[in-house]
């Protein structure tokens, strides 16, 4: 083995002024939103430890440092081959991307473009230099959109990804903080780099950093501790139900199976969080998410295990249980399940905070109705809360909404469906934000794809009420046939001079929610650029909200009709569309939203 240098750097000193390459057979970006957030979550978090608004930024100086893990490079002819850690260093890219448009606007700015890309005679190059991505890269870094269409899919994951870093960025980090939180991640943030001189040196470090024993993981050692304090004649049939669980767990995907013990402990368990400041002390919430193992052992008295025979219904009673709510949460998540259509809706917008809230309330001697009716009415709570949130320009990211969160977990903590539904209808009307508190809800480069879900659900509940059949997944899937936002005026502010005197009055009034509709992407690359009058004949070919534009929609459509009727909503043809049918059309929208998401739901059933 040749020379091997191994050296601890920081962000800045990792990627400023140095290009890095990927070989061919190593170059799919695999990383998915659930990686992204623990990222954006876990940095966040610990310079929030330390960050007070009072600080000057010499200050982040003194605050505590992170270590990012470590990256292996193989140098051939002065060009450094990333063998392990790429997936890290992509998504580091994109952070910086990310970073350097949202000082766009910010007065004191940190330079990070020597950090994404380098120039020479002119060609400005990435420091993490793929060709296929190139292109996707230069879109993300101008602040453009990318389509994917028939893009290799490593470059679909990377542009999805730098979306899911637009969502889940904390909004308390987004404004005076950035700066601060810039410099931190620059200079406070550390990687090691190991750097080999062959590929040989190289992988050999790789396999020995990987494969050298068989680490225990947290459910392995936690299982030996349940376990061993279980009489001998119980021991086997414990020992089966576990295994045949976690063989379930692992079946449904990586990391599941830890992610599920975190969800059921904290949910049933957990009674203090960690305060955001200098010195906190990390309380069961937070150890329960770090190492739940040695927490349980710990806290094994609280949580009431004292004798072999709570050892044992703990795994066979509990365990079996909660275990298989999680597999059937994670199995709602992905596809429409009866009963729990919001579990679904809440995963598209990316809220991973769910699942401990929606486990909460059970209990284990819960008949399946009442399961579906607990999870149901958490999983809608969430749904309009959420939406909420999104109609007021406000964040769902982890960061933000951990603590509100816990605390309604905490609050609703194995209630009776009555008595849960109440109490979360009290958690909504003590919001302040609602959709009435927002007449100017428009879309923005941050908020793109959860408005486009929000999209999905107003067009898909005119349909359905009228007796169509859903096609809610449609409208939210990827691919060739996928729907996008359509704006009904085209991006021309010359056309509306008579209304609109600067160029940004007009824009942004285009992108409130009356003046969008979701359509083929096929539709808008035909007709996005035409003017009104000739659109809407086309409209009229399309999804019932887009056909509500145009006069024949109102003829011979009794499903239509009829909920038209029932609902006493504003539906109405539109001839013309100026300003001051955009604004008619934003308040059917938001009338629209009021029945979809409404907070009087919950009660129903339950007196």
């Amino acid at each position: 083995m040749r020379e091997i240098l191994g050296k601890a750097k920081t962000v800045r000193e990792l990627l400023k002024g140095v290009k890095y390459s990927i070989d061919y057979y190593q170059r799919e970006y695999k990383w998915h939103e659930k990686q992204i957030r623990e990222l954006v979550d876990d940095l966040s978090d610990k310079f929030l430890e330390e960050y007070q608004p009072t600080h000057a930024r010499s200050k982040v100086a003194d605050y505590p440092h992170y270590f990012l893990g470590s990256i292996i490079i193989s140098k051939k002819e002065s060009v450094g081959y990333i063998v392990d850690g790429q997936q890290r260093l992509t998504s580091l890219t994109l952070l910086l991307i990310l970073l350097r448009n949202l000082q766009n606007g910010h007065s004191e700015k940190v330079n990070v473009d020597e950090l994404i890309f380098s120039e020479r005679y002119g060609q400005k190059s990435f420091n993490l230099h793929v060709d296929e991505r190139t292109p996707a890269m230069d879109a993300l870094y101008e602040g453009q959109s990318f389509d994917v269409t028939d893009r290799p899919e490593s470059v679909q994951n990377l542009v999805q990804r730098y979306h899911d870093l637009e969502t889940c960025f904390p909004e308390e980090l987004r404004s005076a903080a950035l700066p601060y939180f810039i410099d931190w991640l620059l200079e406070n943030v550390h990687l090691v780099e190991i750097t080999a001189y062959s590929d040989d040196d190289a992988y050999t470090i790789f396999e020995t950093m990987n494969d050298r024993g068989l680490s225990l993981s947290p459910t392995d050692m936690l299982k030996g501790y349940l376990l061993a304090n279980i009489d001998e004649a119980k021991r086997t049939a414990a020992n089966t139900r576990w295994r045949d669980r976690i063989r379930e767990l692992n079946d449904a995907g990586k990391e599941v199976e830890s992610d599920c013990f975190k969800a059921w402990l904290r949910s049933q368990y957990a009674t203090k969080i960690r305060e955001r400041k200098k010195g906190a002390r990390p309380e069961d919430f937070d150890r329960i998410g770090t190492e739940f193992h040695r927490w349980l052992r710990d806290d094994a008295a609280d949580v009431g295990l004292k004798q072999s025979d709570d050892f044992f219904r703990f795994i066979d009673r509990d365990f079996d249980f909660y275990s298989r709510q999680y597999l059937r949460l994670i199995d709602a998540a992905q596809k429409p399940v009866a009963g729990l259509e919001h579990v679904l809706y809440n995963a598209q917008q990316g809220f991973t905070l769910q699942y401990m809230l929606l486990l909460a309330p059970l209990k284990p001697d819960d008949s399946e109705p009442v399961v579906i009716r607990k999870i149901g009415l958490v999983a809608q709570y969430l749904d309009i809360l959420l939406t909420w949130r999104l109609w007021n320009f406000r964040t769902i990211a982890y960061s933000t909404m951990q603590y509100a969160m816990f605390v309604v977990m905490r609050d609703i903590r194995g209630l009776a469906p009555g008595a849960l539904a109440h109490k979360l209808h009290d958690f909504l009307t003590k919001e302040t934000e609602t959709f009435a508190s927002n007449d100017r809800l428009r879309m923005h480069q941050q908020n793109r794809y959860p408005l486009h879900r929000i999209l999905a659900r107003l067009t898909d509940y005119v349909e359905t009420q009228s007796g169509q059949t859903s096609r809610y997944l449609d409208y939210v899937s990827e691919g060739k046939t996928r729907y996008e936002v359509e704006h009904i005026w085209a991006d021309h502010p010359e056309r509306h001079t008579a209304e609109f005197n600067h160029p940004a009055d007009f824009a942004e009034h285009r992108n409130r929610i009356g003046g969008l509709l979701l359509l083929p992407k096929s539709f808008n690359a035909s007709y996005g650029d035409l003017i009104y009058a000739d659109k809407l004949p086309h409209y009229n070919s399309q999804n019932l909200l887009a056909r509500s534009l145009h006069p024949l929609s109102y003829d011979h459509n009794p499903g239509f009709l009829q909920f038209k009727e029932r609902s006493a909503l504003p539906f109405a043809p539109h001839s013309e569309f100026n300003k001051a049918d955009l604004e008619v059309r934003s308040q059917l929208y938001r009338q629209i939203a009021e029945r979809i998401w409404n907070p009087a739901d919950l009660l129903k059933g339950s007196q």
